[in-house]
């Protein structure tokens, strides 16, 4: 079984391949099938822009689409940058500049705590859906370290393990994120859906 990812993000194709794949779904991104869908992100929750995103893949492609809506939500800045993560800072910042700009708006913050959130969405052609929501709690650490992930991964501490994402190996994070959590929840319920559809 094929389903489309509707992101252009290789290292969410690679999270959510590694958990899929042992139910015989294959995960391919929108332009391994020659499209690009713009599709503009206007939910107010991490569920709302997910599914938003997994319906216009699916309608575009014929085939069940799975989408993903996640960011990083800071308790000193009220939950910013929230569901504007990838967008924080304007189109001009890439994640170096983003996760700069987030140490620079809690300089002098007295609370460093926060969470990641991640919501999956998979929409069926027969009009059919699961979703699935992962949270993982953190800080922000005070500098950037490790070098690996994407995105906020090297700004993202976590306490009982004394590493930032970017200090973990894939597999060690699989089984801590945000979305390691959610594809977990999803996979439980996919696995459910195909027994009763299969």
């Amino acid at each position: 079984m094929k389903f489309v990812l509707a992101s252009q993000n290789k290292h969410k194709l690679v999270e959510m391949q590694s958990i899929l794949s042992a139910q015989g779904v294959e995960v391919v991104l929108e332009s391994d099938i020659g499209l690009h869908v713009d599709v503009e992100e206007t939910g107010e929750t991490f569920a709302e822009n997910a599914m938003i995103k997994a319906r216009a893949v699916m309608e575009a492609s014929g085939l069940p689409a799975i989408a993903d809506d996640s960011g990083v939500c800071v308790d000193a800045l009220n939950g910013a940058p929230g569901v504007y993560s990838a967008r924080y800072g304007g189109p001009e910042l890439d994640d170096v500049g983003r996760y700069r700009l987030l140490l620079e708006n809690m300089r002098g913050a007295r609370s460093r705590t926060a969470h990641f959130t991640s919501c999956i969405a998979c929409v069926f052609p027969n009009g059919d859906a699961i979703e699935a929501e992962g949270i993982c709690p953190g800080t922000i650490a005070f500098a950037p370290q490790g070098d690996g992930g994407f995105g906020y991964d090297p700004v993202f501490f976590l306490p009982e393990l004394r590493k930032t994402y970017a200090q973990l190996t894939p597999e060690e994070k699989a089984t801590v994120s945000h979305r390691g959590k959610a594809l977990a929840v999803f996979d439980g319920k996919l696995r459910e859906y195909l027994k009763g559809n299969g």
